[in-house]
């Protein structure tokens, strides 16, 4: 069977074709660069928790360690009173829960890239060919064939192809699929420089700082970095100014005078020096720049667009070639790394036995409406927090009770609807199963990440055993004293392990000592990408049955266990359109195209209100893909 073809050599596609390595499905990505990443100390990736923990199962882990740092706490300002402040637990040691929230990941993007580079280098069933621009695409029922120019421009036959090339994804263009949204949602100023700040390992956003003028709309944020290197981001005032080089280092001045005369836990007044530092100019002008050397700087705008499908016929979107976010603190990288690690465990189940339709289509539903609710939240909340009026709370965000900072600080925190794991409650891969016992994970849920013993005896992490197949959890109390020779034939786990063996796709068994909320001998079943199916009481062959076939989209195909050969892409011997491949088969010319996926909810219609227009308590539908109605506008690529 012919490889998986991936479009872009981004964090996106990177892990996609790791995954799908690591699944034992070949692939190649086609990148249009000469593979070298620029170094950009102020383009700067967050990874939460699930994200972190896949990119870490693909063998990025050491790099996380070394190159990205994990913050103590959150610090949430306005004006001159600390709001909020959220301590993150320590690492904590496999067999150990966390005390408290855990802090994100903050590293540089290109530290990310070449770490993902350097694995996918190790694989030998992926290849990345650079200098390879995607000119043409067909599909027929069998596969997909891409044409692309450029040193190494040729045909490239394979059995999938996903667009992970961007915001001016040229998949997406040839596949004819819209990409609707608004434009300039948001810009912010941005500087990396290496600096002491009062508050060191602690991230900081400041709201209507004092020197910045105290209005509504003026922000600042202090991520810090390995080193003494910090990222700090400005949001700037509607309109396309130029950031001037001046402007932005009196940015840079007017922050780090404020922060460093003045305790950012209870500052009150003005006192306070750094020996040998730079008076500040403009407001403030008495008050002290501590020393600071500046790394790089940019200005980053924010858009908010979502393709009309994310699959169609054998070709799939992802990353920022399906969804662009980023405003209010989401995370555009986070959900690109969630469309890599839904869409992988999907494709290594089709290419290896065959896959239904319903199981293709589940990467359309859910991931586009997870993101397409998360815009809505961003969409809603905007004018509310921007705008600096009085508002209606229940109104603009149904249920929400909390202040503006608490929900700002959500979005980067992966809290509450701008930031929280998506849950995937309307899959088509439900399963019929109901009426089993309720645990504190909703079905579709991501689980919590509790310690766990394999079958081999070592206790580790649940998502670090996520991605190769369907994990079933034994919630088993007592057995962490046991030898793993007696619990393993004692109690439920015989019955568990031939109820197991009779699934039909590969699952292993876990055992934990607790899970939040389930009692003693609750099964749990767990999809590869590590949201909950279902819980179920004691062992029930059936009902796991039922269940994994809901998860593999009851899909028909090849026997499971009958693996297809690996293959490799197949090239023609020229880079013309009318070349034989290397295979013996013609061109791809007159090939008919794949039928698309089935479309998401609100793709007819007209879009109607504008986010933002009017009072900001009025009740305004979302501009992108907003509930029972289609796309705001849909403005050119």
């Amino acid at each position: 069977m012919d490889p998986v073809i991936v479009v872009g050599a981004g964090p996106v596609g990177l892990s996609l074709s790791l995954a799908l390595a690591r699944l034992g499905v070949p692939c190649v990505v086609l990148d249009e660069t000469t593979g070298q990443e620029d170094t950009r100390p102020a383009r700067t990736a967050v990874l939460h928790q699930d994200t972190a923990a896949f990119v870490g199962r693909l063998g990025c882990a050491d790099t996380l360690e070394s190159a990205g740092t994990r913050w103590t706490a959150w610090r949430t300002m306005r004006r001159r009173r600390l709001l909020e402040r959220i301590a993150f637990a320590p690492p904590a040691p496999d067999g150990a829960v966390p005390t408290a929230a855990v802090s994100p990941v903050h590293l540089p993007q290109h530290e990310l890239t070449r770490a993902l580079r350097a694995a996918l280098a190790h694989e030998k069933l992926a290849e990345i060919v650079t200098g390879s621009r995607l000119a043409g695409l067909e599909q027929d029922e069998q596969g997909v064939s891409a044409h692309t120019r450029g040193a190494n421009g040729t045909w490239w036959r394979g059995s999938y192809l996903i667009g992970c090339d961007g915001p001016r994804s040229t998949v997406r263009k040839l596949l004819d699929i819209r990409f609707p949204g608004r434009t300039a949602v948001e810009r912010h100023a941005v500087a990396a420089l290496r600096c002491e700040l009062p508050w060191p390992g602690e991230a900081l956003l400041h709201r209507s700082p004092p020197r910045h003028g105290g209005g509504p709309g003026s922000e600042v944020s202090a991520r810090p970095l390995p080193d003494g290197i910090w990222r700090l981001d400005w949001l700037l005032p509607p309109g396309r100014e130029l950031v001037t080089p001046d402007a932005l280092v009196a940015r840079i001045r007017d922050s780090l005078a404020g922060w460093t005369t003045e305790s950012p836990a209870d500052a009150t007044g003005d006192s306070g020096t750094d020996g040998g530092a730079a008076p500040a100019r403009g407001r403030g002008h008495g008050r002290l720049v501590p020393p600071y050397e500046l790394l790089d700087t940019g200005v980053h705008t924010v858009h908010h667009r979502l393709a009309r499908r994310w699959r169609q016929g054998r070709a799939f979107l992802a990353g920022d070639a399906a969804h662009l976010l980023g405003a209010l603190g989401t995370q555009g990288l986070d959900e690109g790394l969630r469309d890599a690690e839904n869409l992988a465990w999907k494709l290594g189940l089709a290419w290896h036995h065959g896959a239904s339709e319903v199981l293709l289509d589940s990467y359309h539903a859910e991931r586009r409406g997870a993101v397409a609710a998360r815009l809505r939240a961003a969409d809603q909340a905007l004018p509310l927090l921007r705008d600096g009026r009085s508002a209606r709370w229940r109104t603009v965000l149904p249920g929400a009770v909390r202040g503006r900072s608490t929900l700002l600080t959500d979005g980067h925190l992966s809290r509450g609807p701008l930031g929280a794991p998506p849950v995937y409650a309307r899959t088509p891969l439900a399963p019929p199963v109901t009426g089993g016992p309720v645990v504190e994970t909703l079905p579709g849920a991501a689980v919590t990440d509790v310690p766990v013993t394999a079958s081999d005896g070592s206790v580790v992490r649940l998502r670090d055993r996520l991605g190769k197949g369907l994990l079933v959890v034994l919630v088993a109390p007592g057995t962490g004293v046991w030898d793993r020779r007696h619990w393993q034939s004692a109690g439920l786990m015989p019955r568990l392990a031939d109820a197991v063996g009779a699934l039909p796709m590969a699952a292993e068994i876990l055992v934990t000592e607790a899970y939040p909320g389930a009692a003693a001998h609750t099964v749990l079943l767990v999809r590869p990408d590590g949201h909950l199916v279902t819980a179920l009481s004691g062992v029930r062959p059936a009902e796991m049955a039922a269940c994994a076939d809901a998860v593999r989209g009851r899909a028909h195909g090849r026997e499971y266990g009958q693996e297809a050969e690996p293959g490799r892409a197949r090239r023609s011997e020229g880079t013309g359109d009318s070349t034989v491949s290397r295979d013996g088969g013609g061109g791809p010319g007159g090939a008919e195209a794949g039928q698309p996926g089935a479309g998401g909810a609100g793709e007819g219609g007209a879009g109607a209100g504008r986010a933002g227009a009017g009072g900001a308590g009025e009740s305004r539908p979302s501009a992108v893909d907003p509930v029972r109605t289609s796309m705001l506008h849909s403005e050119g690529d």
